[in-house]
């Protein structure tokens, strides 16, 4: 089996291993607004919630400064709003095309042809089709080595009553998109297993 000690590898090595042991990654589809009012639309694979019953998710990116910042977290910053819109497979391409590099008075909801609605509580677009929505404000932010975290606490959420069984969301009904390492996407087709303890 082979082992590695992570100080021989090159960064490219560690995060290929990282992003592919990791997995599946949930997606999170992050909608926001420019303080120039243009919508904005992104897709994060490092995502996750770090608190339930008090929501909170968090998402990272790339760390930089001024304009190579990339949009996302820049509106994040500024606005202190983001949604995260829960991606189902059949807008699997739609949230693909979404990753272009655009410049930032260019909106990917219209270069990827994705439908948008209004958000309750900010002000920010969420993707009309999505299976879930949570909007977010921003809790707080940090830097971790190479990275940006960024957390919000969730004000509202968005569910589409095609993934409800008696008024809860139904996990085998959220045909959701995760990345795999490398180039790779899998849906959530749930296994013969149930969590017994």
């Amino acid at each position: 089996m082979p082992e590695h000690d992570i100080e021989s590898l090159t960064p490219r090595e560690r995060a290929r291993i990282i992003k592919s042991a990791v997995a599946p990654r949930p997606i999170a589809w992050i909608s926001t607004t420019s303080v120039d009012g243009v919508d904005n639309l992104a897709p994060f694979s490092s995502y996750n919630y770090i608190s339930s019953a008090e929501p909170v998710v968090l998402f990272n990116t790339p760390y930089a400064e001024g304009d190579d910042q990339k949009d996302t977290p820049r509106n994040v910053l500024e606005t202190e709003a983001f949604a995260v819109n829960v991606v189902p497979e059949a807008l699997a391409e739609q949230m693909d095309t979404t990753s272009a590099d655009l410049d930032a008075d260019e909106s990917e909801f219209e270069f990827a042809g994705v439908e948008r609605a209004d958000c309750e509580r900010i002000d920010a677009p969420r993707v009309a089709d999505a299976a879930v929505t949570m909007e977010c404000t921003l809790y707080d932010s940090l830097r971790v080595r190479d990275r940006l975290v960024i957390l919000g606490d969730v004000e509202y959420v968005h569910v589409d009553e095609s993934v409800l069984t008696d008024g809860q969301i139904d996990a085998a009904k959220i045909d959701t998109v995760a990345r795999l390492g490398g180039p790779y996407y899998t849906d959530s087709e749930p296994i013969e297993l149930e969590r017994q303890f």
